[in-house]
């Protein structure tokens, strides 16, 4: 429940529309659920402004259907994210939610069920350096939409041709949270944040030959930078840089 829910739940307790008995039940649950295998916070909403979300890497495939499920019936929208083809397929062939979406590049699996608590009027754009950083960019997105946020994407303006990002200040300029993404030597946040005056949230990526050691030469570069209103995620984290994005952008722009 989220607390307008709650609130309106309270409301009909004090008007009689329903029983101490009945909304206690309904409220039963609001802490967490026994699945054996997981305990899901069904009160994450309440304290947090969003439901929690699967990390699909080291579940089984049954498992990932079942808290999708159980999380579903709360009547939340879902998320799961780094989801295989077949974490999708298996949730489909249930046929208990023919409105959950799979994004291959971002591996996300989302069903949209209720209005978005935290939505907003401000923009987050979300840019890469290159093409092969698009699948943290896609899974940034996907988790910023699923969250009410409006987003737009700019691809492929890396530091190698500078002339490529100064073509978009109009859009960098006008946006309340952007999300920068680059793998290599990762200078693209520090040129973005020297820019603007929002906040910027930086995403090193894996991409990059062997000095680059998987993200860690981006990653260091990002946290030593010296524009000011930079702060970093992990490495390939996408849905990091798009929830806080998201979670910023609600509050300042409501």
């Amino acid at each position: 429940m989220n607390q307008k829910e709650i609130q309106n739940l309270l409301e009909r307790v004090k008007s009689s529309q329903i029983s101490v008995e009945d909304a206690a039940s309904a409220l039963r649950s609001l802490d967490f659920e026994e699945l054996g295998f997981a305990k899901l916070d069904h009160h994450r909403e309440l304290r947090c402004g969003f439901p929690e979300v699967i990390y699909c890497p080291g579940k089984e495939t049954q498992h990932i259907v079942d808290i999708f499920r159980s999380l579903a019936a709360k009547g939340k929208n879902v998320l799961a994210t780094r989801a295989k083809e077949g974490v999708y397929k298996a949730i489909m062939e249930t046929k208990e939610f023919p409105n959950a979406k799979y994004e291959p590049l971002g591996r996300t699996i989302t069903l949209k069920q209720s209005e978005l608590t935290l939505a907003s009027k401000g923009i987050i754009t979300i840019v890469t350096a290159g093409t092969a950083d698009l699948s943290v960019a896609m899974e940034a997105q996907t988790t910023a939409n699923i969250m009410g946020q409006e987003t737009r994407l700019i691809c492929d303006v890396g530091v190698a041709g500078i002339h490529r990002l100064l073509d978009k200040m109009e859009q960098l300029q006008s946006s309340n949270v952007i999300i920068v993404i680059a793998g290599m030597e990762g200078a693209l946040a520090s040129v973005v944040g020297g820019l603007v005056s929002c906040p910027v949230i930086a995403v090193p990526t894996s991409v990059g030959y062997g000095a680059s050691f998987d993200g860690l030469a981006a990653l260091l570069s990002m946290l030593n930078s010296c524009a000011a209103g930079v702060s970093v995620v992990n490495i390939d984290n996408g849905f990091s840089a798009g929830y806080n994005a998201a979670l910023i952008n609600s509050r300042t722009c409501n």
